[in-house]
C-alpha cells in the first residue's frame, strides 16, 4: 500500500480509538508537510484543498466522528480517498444475515 492510503487507514484507525475511548463527536484536519511533519487543526471549517494549500501540506485529510462512525476524507496532489467505518453491528449484519441457511426436514 502507498503512503498516502497507508496514511488514511492509520488516521482511520486513531478515529475508531477515540471511538472507543468515549469521542462521540469531533472533526479534525491532519496535514502532513513534505518533510514529514504534522500539524492537527481542530474543527476547521475552511475547504480541505484550501488547508492543503495554504499550509504547503503534501497530504491533508479530513477526519469526522459522529456517534460510533468515523469517516477519513483525503487528498494528495491529484489523488482523493474517502474511507469510513462501520460500527459493530453492521458487521455482525454482513456476518449474521437475516436470512436462514437451512431447510426444515
Amino acid at each position: 500500500m502507498d503512503r498516502f492510503l497507508d496514511n488514511a487507514a492509520r488516521i482511520l484507525a486513531g478515529g475508531q480509538s477515540a471511538v472507543q475511548a468515549g469521542c462521540t463527536q469531533s472533526a479534525w484536519t491532519v496535514l502532513i508537510a513534505r518533510e514529514g511533519g504534522i500539524r492537527m487543526v481542530a474543527d476547521s471549517d475552511w475547504p480541505l484543498e484550501s488547508l492543503a494549500r495554504e499550509s504547503g501540506a503534501e497530504m491533508a485529510y479530513r477526519v469526522s466522528v459522529n456517534g460510533a462512525h468515523v469517516s477519513v476524507d483525503g487528498l494528495s496532489g491529484g489523488r482523493r480517498c474517502a474511507i469510513q467505518s462501520e460500527p459493530p453491528s453492521a458487521l455482525f449484519r454482513r456476518l449474521l444475515p437475516d436470512r436462514r441457511q437451512y431447510q426444515l426436514a
